[in-house]
């Protein structure tokens, strides 16, 4: 019998094992017993390791079984000479729990890597007995606490790594005192406090590597480190440390990196960096530096990172910064730099240079014609929030990559010249608050890219170019006090990626397009302040999404439109001062998210509606209508009833006959198709429209109750991180999905108000719809889409995945990019799901795909392509490895989830199927297979329907294998954007039909 089946709890195991070994050794030849020297302490080790470990994907109970030597198991190395465990390598295998302090009894190990794999709670101090311990690998997990003073007993270790886990405390002063070999040295990413130990680094000669970065840690930076011949990385960025930069620093002549932004120092900039010969990345931005740039830094000639944002520097700059070509970054933005701008032709040598910030300083004078002689790869260049005077010169054209120009809140003049239109790149212009006068030049629809235009607080007139209808990627249009004095171009309002349009404080004039109805994506409007007259178009009903319509300081007459009723996001309404006449509409009390409403100085006339915003308008909401009536508390008159008269006598009496004989007819057709319904199935439900229960309200408890017949576990559909998922059908008939949130979790709470956030204003075919949402102290629950054909995931572990062939895997991908690509791209805000994967991809009844499960969604507001969350992180296996390692989302980390997802609809494997342990991982299996081998890895269900004449296949495998893999990358660099991954896949989609076509057309023809 083997000593893993022995039904006794472990903690007996050590007392029993030499009792049993001389009959074990008499019956079994598996050196993870017989072996005497030891072996059966190590496999007490593993196995209590593993006692503690839940085991969600069962890779360790597949693997560490008692039929096999446990040098066989997975992650377990021994050594060559006798079966002692050497190594235990679990590297992003989901095993969480805590860590057992027997790892301390594996005496022979040199390698202890568990990155990744969810364990949480205290480091035990025991592992400070591993003295032949040289590789120590804990980063991205869960753990907590102290760390341990014992683990400086660990003479032999050379890389130490605890980053990303929530260690507080101290950092022992004695922590590396033993370790005259140690090379690396990362506890970033934690919660660490104190000082860094004035002697920590002084027994470390072998150091190349230390990461403090992103804890709380204070004091000033240790001399010590200036004593670290071999260190080539030091990054003590995002921590409380003060005092000066040391200049023992200068010593580090080997010094590729230097990071210490993000902290409280102070002093001027030693001029001793200058010495630093291969630095290549040096980062004191985020501190309260003082003094002017050391011309010193001119002699870093290998620099490309320089970043000194967010300082008190002064002065100017120095010329001698021209001397170091290799710049790709050059940050000096919110200082108090001053001067002029000569500097700029310096840096024409850096030929790589693609960011320059120089904005938020008080340079002075005029933008030198040289600025056209920088780099041609430049991108992005910020000048914005200074004091500089004159026009645009006409070189900035030479500028052929630039994508941003930030020029606002200076005291430019002139005009935009016509050659701005040969900066085919450019996608962001802003040159607000200046003083600039002239046209927009009429060929501004060239710059197709364009995707942000603040041109306000100028003085630019004439008319808005009829041509910026060609500007189909334009989502902010902002062009406010200024004086233009023309009609508005119905072009602009055919453009439907428009977020944002500001167009106030002008004198536009004559009427609206009739048509406004182009403005799809519309959040915000202004246009008050102008001289616009005649109606207001009926087609403002059609702009769903938009949530602040300012009208006010026009001309407009006739009534309010009543495809008004139809903005249920609305926010904000105001129509004030214009001509409007009628009465105010009852449906603007229903509009449930409105919150401010002003309808003053027009002619409305009529009773104030009750409810709603009504219940709180204030009098200047409705002043300077003198013909409305009703709510005494504003001063208004009651409203007089109109005198009695024979036919109002008879409506008395008939009305109420024809009303009832009304309501019997509807209950009747009402009960009858409902029974209809009922008996046609849960198919029909869904031609409700969801418009039932979306914006009246929120739903009470009790509905939901009954709903789902008091969260009946019949009526469970899934269990989440956060809650259950209920089917409930409610009072109308409607099928919904209900998502109730579990309120012990703190988590569960900004799940709740994330996918409020994200949802409320989302709307894609391909998103899951939000529509009502239960909430109050204790008791949040969010009405949702019901799906009724599952997720993804169910779909691709059924018998239904013999049905799903290459054509339908594609849609299906193409339905999930397309919506990712709006959240990327064409939503008002950049938002990040952070957790793609197949069990949030939910098929309704036409198997058209919705992406769901926004609880972790995280918006990128501004101008910042990615962001830093250490909470709340994806799902293991669809985890981007910046997100997974260091906490950094972008738009890249979604497409490299949406990449594995890529591998596993047309692998059937999942990322973490048991078969990828080690260095194997779904992209590595694929990628060994590619392109020859791809047969080898599809997923045998994939041909199934394939019509034979369908043209060589293995065509389109090959691309869309490509694409998964390209967006699986693990550099966020290589990655596609998600608008490029839905063009590759309509072509892919395009191409294999047509061949379809084309072969069927030949075969026909024969």
């Amino acid at each position: 019998m083997a000593i893993a089946s022995y039904p006794v709890p472990l903690v007996f195991l050590a007392i029993l094992l030499p009792i049993l070994l001389p009959a074990v050794v008499s019956s079994s030849p598996s050196p993870s017993v017989t072996n005497v020297n030891g072996s059966y302490t190590d496999l007490t080790a593993l196995l209590a390791f593993k006692s503690l470990l839940s085991d969600p994907l069962g890779i360790l109970a597949g693997s560490w079984t008692s039929n096999v030597s446990f040098c066989r198991w997975v992650g377990v190395s021994c050594s060559h000479h006798r079966p002692r465990v050497t190594a235990l390598r679990l590297v992003d295998v989901p095993l969480h729990g805590p860590l057992s302090q027997h790892l301390g009894n594996l005496s022979f190990l040199t390698m202890l890597n568990l990155t990744r794999i969810g364990v949480a709670g205290l480091i035990p101090p025991e592992i400070g007995r591993l003295r032949r311990l040289r590789f120590l690998d804990l980063r991205g997990n869960g753990l907590s606490g102290a760390i341990p003073s014992t683990i400086g007993n660990l003479k032999s270790l050379e890389f130490l790594r605890l980053s990303i886990n929530t260690l507080s405390g101290q950092i022992p002063p004695r922590l590396l005192q033993s370790m005259r070999n140690l090379q690396w040295f990362t506890l970033a990413w934690n919660e660490l406090s104190g000082n860094i130990p004035l002697y920590l680094f002084n027994n470390t000669p072998s150091l190349n590597h230390i990461n403090l970065s992103n804890n709380s840690l204070s004091g000033p930076i240790p001399q010590g480190i200036g004593s670290l011949p071999m260190l080539t990385y030091l990054n003590l960025g995002a921590n409380a440390l003060h005092g000066s930069v040391p200049a023992v620093l200068s010593n580090l002549t080997r010094l590729t990196a230097l990071d210490l932004g993000f902290n409280n120092l102070t002093g001027e900039i030693i001029k001793e960096l200058g010495l630093m010969q291969e630095l290549s990345y040096l980062h004191l931005g985020m501190n309260l530096l003082t003094g002017p740039i050391p011309p010193s830094l001119g002699n870093l000639s290998k620099l490309t990172f320089l970043a000194l944002s967010k300082n008190i520097l002064s002065g100017s700059v120095p010329q001698t910064l021209g001397n170091i070509p290799t710049f790709n970054l050059l940050e000096l933005q919110s200082n108090n730099l001053s001067g002029n701008l000569n500097f700029l032709s310096s840096l024409s040598s850096s030929m790589g240079l693609q960011h320059l910030l120089l904005d938020y300083n008080s340079f002075t004078g005029r933008i030198p014609d040289t600025v056209g002689n920088l780099s041609a790869q430049l991108v992005e260049l910020g000048l914005g929030v200074n004091k500089l005077t004159g026009g645009l010169p006409s070189s900035l054209s030479n500028l052929s990559s630039l994508e941003i120009i930030y020029l606002a809140d200076n005291h430019l003049t002139g005009e935009i010249s016509e050659s701005i239109t040969r900066v085919q790149n450019l996608v962001k212009l802003h040159a607000s608050n200046n003083d600039m006068s002239g046209t927009i030049p009429t060929q501004i629809g060239m710059l197709r890219n364009l995707q942000l235009l603040y041109l306000h607080g100028n003085r630019f007139h004439g008319t808005i170019p009829d041509s910026i209808g060609n500007l189909t990627m334009l989502e902010y249009v902002w062009l406010s006090d200024n004086q233009f004095n023309s009609t508005i171009p119905a072009s602009l309002f055919r453009l439907d990626k428009i977020i944002f349009l500001d167009l106030s404080i002008n004198s536009f004039s004559g009427p609206l397009p009739s048509d406004v109805g182009g403005l799809k994506q519309v959040d915000i409007i202004d246009l008050s302040f102008n001289f616009l007259l005649g109606s207001i178009p009926k087609s403002f009903g059609k702009l769903s999404m938009l949530t602040n319509l300012n009208l006010s300081h026009n001309s407009f007459e006739d009534s309010i439109p009543l495809s008004f009723k139809e903005l249920r996001s609305l926010e904000l309404l105001d129509l004030s001062s214009n001509n409007l006449s009628g009465t105010i509409p009852m449906f603007l009390a229903n509009l449930t998210f409105l919150k401010t409403l002003n309808l003053s100085f027009n002619n409305l006339q009529g009773k104030v509606p009750q409810g709603g915003i009504f219940s709180n308008i204030s009098l200047q909401s409705l002043v300077g209508n003198v013909g409305l009536c009703g709510i005494p508390r504003l001063g208004f008159s009651p409203c007089m009833e109109k005198p009695h008269s024979n036919t109002t006598h008879f409506l008395r009496f008939l009305l109420p006959s024809v009303t009832i004989a009304f309501g019997c007819t509807i209950i009747f057709i009402y009960q009858t198709i409902r029974k209809k319904i009922k008996n046609k199935g849960e198919v029909e439900d869904s031609v409700i429209d969801p418009r039932n229960v979306m914006y009246h309200g929120h739903l009470s408890y009790h509905e939901l109750v009954l709903a789902t017949s008091n969260f009946s576990d019949d009526n469970l559909l899934g269990t989440g991180s956060f809650g259950k998922v209920y089917k409930g059908q409610l009072s109308t008939g409607f099928t919904v999905a209900v998502k109730v949130l579990d309120m012990q979790q703190e988590q569960a709470i900004r799940s709740f108000d994330a996918e409020c956030s994200t949802l409320r204003m989302a709307r894609h075919r391909n998103l899951i719809k939000i529509l009502n949402v239960c909430s109050n102290v204790e008791f949040k629950a969010l009405v949702l889409q019901y799906m009724p054909r599952g997720s993804l995931e169910m779909l691709l572990q059924s018998d239904s995945i013999e049905h799903l062939g290459f054509l339908k895997r594609l849609d299906i991908m193409l339905d999930v990019s397309t919506a990712m690509e709006y959240l990327h791209h064409e939503h008002h805000e950049v938002v990040l799901h952070c957790d793609l994967k197949p069990s949030n991809v939910l098929f309704d009844e036409d198997m058209t795909a919705h992406v769901a499960d926004f609880g972790i969604a995280k918006l990128l507001l501004g101008d910042d392509c990615s962001m830093i969350t250490a909470s709340m992180l994806g799902t293991l296996g669809y985890m981007a490895p910046e997100y997974g390692s260091y906490g950094k989302a972008s738009r890249k980390s979604d497409v490299f989830s949406y990449g594995i997802m890529l591998l596993e609809v047309f692998t059937g494997k999942r990322p973490t199927d048991p078969m990828f342990v080690a260095d194997l991982s779904i992209t590595r299996w694929v990628h060994q297979a590619f392109p020859a081998q791809l047969a080898s890895v599809l997923d045998n269900q994939l041909l199934q329907g394939v019509p034979s004449s369908a043209g060589n296949l293995k065509d389109f495998l090959t691309a869309t294998f490509e694409l998964g893999l390209i967006c699986s990358s693990d550099s966020p660099d290589q990655r596609m954007s998600m608008r490029d991954v839905t063009v590759a896949l309509k072509k892919i989609k395009k191409h294999y039909t047509e061949s379809i076509i084309s072969a069927i057309t030949r075969s026909a023809t024969l």
